[in-house]
């Protein structure tokens, strides 16, 4: 049986084996010395990697070649990660590189995530001893080169800030022999002075292997050591060190680290001059509260004074006294026009009354008795007879 005869161009088949190449390889890390190297117009790398005994084609593309920290050369011994590819017009495979390292810093950078996981988990990065940073620091210690420009950086922004706040320097290496125990021993000098409220520990960018003095275990312990809060800026923003992480703060830039261990004080200023008035008003509002308070409390108290309790008691005691008079003289003239008519009523039964109309009263002299009828008289006894404006005696002559 003759089977169907599959016939694939160059192009296809060149595609089929970059395709397999690129999916039957996962991204691997490559060791070699560049050779052949050209950099095209385009921003991207082409260059071959070799050893003893082989070498092969590499290609690292623009966007990737932007963001290296190394100037690729020939000769120079690279740690690369990458893919294997087909470049399919020519045939051939190569490496296509996505990040690239000296070979030197490749070994300082296992050196460095060794450290930081033994020192994680001694510990020296945890958080609860991590010291908060002064609000108001009375003295700012640098440790840093002093020709440096990280120290010129510092100085201008807290002279910017807080000319006020002193600083003090502790000058040392920042790389190189002896660097690393220069800044140990000017972090112990600083924590047993104690001069300084918080300490900048602090270096411009450079390699990791520029910045290696700020990995070193040693450095790591006298930080997690000393009893003032430590900020690092060591460095640029895309920069990390040991230090950085043991240290209280961390800060992407030396002078990211004096603005945050520095207060503005021409912003306090502002703040404080909004406070004031803020103050002030508030105040002044208080006052007037309290002066109408105080209005409403004397005017209580001047209605309380005995004084005025006094003469209201008064005013009041003449007006009962008035009412009672008032009273009194209503009830005796109601009394007395009474009375009026009970005395005209026995008036005009009185004998008097009779007596005004002409009429006399005659009663006996000795006894007094009114003489009703004539048997009580007897001839030569003496009468008296009551008249209106007066009476007069008689003596009886006759009976009749």
């Amino acid at each position: 049986m003759q089977t169907e005869r599959i016939t694939l161009s160059i192009s296809q088949l060149n595609a089929e084996v970059g395709q397999l190449l690129s999916q039957g390889f996962p991204a691997l890390w490559v060791e070699g010395e560049i050779s052949n190297f050209i950099r095209a117009s385009s921003g991207h790398l082409y260059f071959s990697l070799k050893d003893a005994s082989a070498q092969v084609r590499c290609a690292m593309f623009k966007g990737r070649a932007s963001t290296l920290k190394l100037a690729p050369k020939n000769g120079l011994k690279v740690l690369v990660r990458g893919k294997v590819g087909l470049y399919e017009p020519r045939g051939e495979y190569q490496f296509i590189i996505e990040h690239m390292e000296d070979t030197g810093v490749g070994v300082l950078q296992r050196q460095f995530e060794e450290l930081k996981r033994q020192l994680h988990a001694q510990g020296l990065f945890s958080s609860e001893h991590k010291q908060p940073l002064p609000a108001f620091p009375r003295c700012i210690g640098v440790i840093t080169s002093p020709t440096g420009a990280a120290i010129r950086d510092i100085l201008n922004v807290l002279k910017r800030r807080c000319p006020q706040i002193p600083v003090m320097i502790y000058p040392v290496l920042v790389q190189g022999e002896g660097s690393k125990e220069q800044i140990v021993n000017a972090i112990r000098q600083a924590d047993r002075e104690q001069r300084c409220d918080v300490l900048i520990l602090t270096r411009g960018g450079g390699s990791i292997e520029d910045l290696w003095s700020f990995n070193e275990e040693v450095v790591a312990h006298a930080i997690h050591a000393c009893s003032l809060p430590i900020i690092s800026g060591v460095g640029h923003e895309i920069d990390f060190t040991i230090a950085d992480f043991v240290a209280d703060l961390r800060a992407p830039t030396p002078s990211a680290a004096a603005e945050l261990v520095s207060p503005d004080m021409a912003a306090l200023q502002t703040h404080t001059q909004r406070l004031f008035s803020q103050l002030q008003r508030n105040q002044q509002r208080r006052l007037q509260l309290a002066g109408e308070h105080l209005r409403r409390l004397r005017q209580r108290l001047e209605n309380q004074r005995p004084t005025n309790r006094l003469q209201q008691k008064a005013q009041r005691l003449d007006e009962l006294e008035m009412r009672l008079q008032a009273a009194i003289q209503r009830y005796f003239g109601r009394r007395h026009d009474k009375l009026q008519i009970q005395a005209g009523k026995l008036h005009a039964l009185s004998p008097l009354a009779v007596l005004e109309r002409g009429y006399g009263i005659t009663r006996m002299a000795e006894s007094g008795q009114v003489v009703r009828n004539t048997n009580t008289l007897r001839l030569g006894e003496t009468v008296i007879t009551q008249i209106k404006d007066g009476r007069f005696e008689s003596i009886v002559t006759s009976v009749r």
